[in-house]
């Protein structure tokens, strides 16, 4: 019996040792996890990688599946490249943003091989904009004479367009597209080595790769390590949906110089025209849930619409479907980082009147495929860093006008109580109203057509001329004279 007793005790006391061994390994496993030395990650696969995850070679991480991860993916993973994704939603998302793609981004969807991603998408040809002040209105066309007849703006449903991405995207063999939610970079020595993230099970895993590309849109918490991430959020909009109604110039966007600010429209659908209209920043925003927000609408926006959308724009304001979404921008300052890149509104935001937001994601990603094109290996972190600070100095062209246009056309385009900001608002509004190279030239900038910031200073210089014949001519005044000032 004392022998039984003596085995079972060795037994039992076996066990118990066995058990604590695998806890105190468990925990030693979550430590290194938490605390990861990033130089052992790559070598010993005890300290938190799996073997497979080893043996998956992964060349490019890319954190976000918006238009420009699912972009990049799909242009990186037909080069060759082992591509993984890394997105918190995967599912169809209904936004209010990135709706009207401008020509200049259509022609990088064709250079991409994308451009069938608009279509089954009950996507809209957009030829231009009309721009209503005070009663008057000029239609604004885009110069499209040189380019075959497919080549447009389109306008679409915002989710719609990235799930066809996606699709195409995961349809490559070496791209991998998975649900998780990145919580932070992996860093050893000022050089990332990967991610580490949450999937959909909540488990905590880590993903490698010589390089990481964040583009997980407006809200990223990862670009304060990249970047100068100071954002600022001038401004608020207000969308709403207009039914079974037609917009006075079909296939063009519409802008009204309202006041306090431009009020957009521009369908979405064959049913469907999307209204946004600006709050701008110092104003207080009006309360949906209280009924401030239906008042402010009817009472102050709705007497500055055209009268072809009135009917239909009360009736979307009593239906409730009253939606906000604050605006931010955010100026392109990176903090060029071994082994990581930013890109997309992760990276640089400007202001969306112009729609410029998907043109400027597309043709950076052109740029930095034509960079990594000819590099076989990426593993050098120092060396590749170096080599992609170009990057931007060669985006500059197409990014600095758009943004740059941006920001002024809103100022402009905003009501003011000073006297020579509103003359400025009501040249610009003739200018642009004289048709022919004075409307050409301003729309091949917004529409991403024409790149190039001298043109953009001849047509500010320009309309800053224009503005001060219209002061001094037929006679002057001196009230005219200190505008003039």
């Amino acid at each position: 019996m004392e022998y039984q007793y003596f085995v079972g005790g060795i037994i039992a006391s076996a066990l118990l040792f066995v058990l604590v061994c695998r806890l105190a390994g468990k925990r030693q496993r979550r430590a290194l996890r938490d605390t990861v030395d990033r130089d052992e990650i790559s070598q010993n696969s005890e300290n938190g990688i799996s073997q497979s995850e080893k043996n998956m070679n992964t060349d490019i991480i890319i954190v976000g599946a918006g238009v420009a991860g699912s972009t990049l993916a799909y242009t990186l993973g037909k080069d060759g490249r082992r591509v993984r994704v890394i997105e918190r939603d995967l599912s169809l998302q209904d936004r209010i943003v990135g709706e009207l793609l401008q020509p200049g981004g259509y022609l990088k969807l064709i250079e991409l091989g994308l451009e069938d991603c608009v279509e089954e998408i009950d996507a809209l040809q957009v030829f231009g904009y009309a721009l209503y002040k005070n009663g008057r209105s000029t239609k604004l066309s885009y110069p499209l004479d040189s380019f075959d007849s497919d080549v447009s703006g389109r306008s679409f449903h915002n989710g719609r367009f990235i799930q066809r991405m996606r699709e195409k995207a995961a349809s490559l063999p070496n791209v991998r597209m998975e649900g998780g939610t990145v919580t932070s970079l992996l860093e050893v020595k000022g050089t990332i080595k990967g991610v580490q993230y949450k999937n959909k099970n909540g488990e905590e895993l880590i993903a490698c790769a010589p390089l990481t590309i964040v583009c997980d849109g407006c809200f990223s918490n990862l670009r304060r390590s990249l970047c100068n991430s100071k954002v600022d959020i001038p401004f608020c909009f207000v969308a709403l949906i207009l039914e079974n109604c037609e917009l006075p110039y079909p296939n063009h966007g519409h802008v009204i110089l309202a006041d306090p600010s431009p009020i957009l429209f521009y369908r979405i659908s064959i049913s469907e025209i999307r209204c946004l209209v600006d709050i701008p920043a110092g104003q207080k925003l009006p309360s949906i849930s209280n009924g401030e927000m239906a008042n402010y609408l009817k009472s102050v926006v709705a007497p500055q619409i055209p009268p072809e959308l009135s009917n239909a724009f009360l009736s979307a304001i009593e239906k409730g479907k009253i939606r906000t979404m604050p605006k931010r921008s955010m100026p392109a300052a990176p903090h060029p980082t071994p082994g990581a890149l930013l890109l997309g509104d992760a990276f640089n935001m400007r202001h969306p009147l112009t729609g410029g937001v998907m043109t400027v994601a597309l043709s950076d990603i052109v740029v930095l495929r034509s960079l990594l094109r000819p590099l076989h290996d990426l593993t050098d972190a120092s060396a590749l860093c170096e080599y992609l600070k170009s990057f931007y100095s060669l985006r500059k062209p197409m990014v600095s006008t758009i943004n740059t246009l941006a920001g002024a056309l809103y100022r402009v385009f905003s009501a003011s109580q000073d006297p020579a900001r509103d003359e400025m608002r009501q040249a610009c509004f003739d200018y642009l109203s004289l048709g022919g190279v004075f409307s050409n030239g301003p729309i091949a900038l917004l529409s991403g057509l024409n790149p190039r910031p001298l043109s953009l200073i001849v047509h500010f210089f320009a309309v800053a001329v224009y503005g001060v014949g219209r002061l001094i001519f037929p006679l002057p005044s001196a009230k005219r004279m200190w505008m003039q000032e």
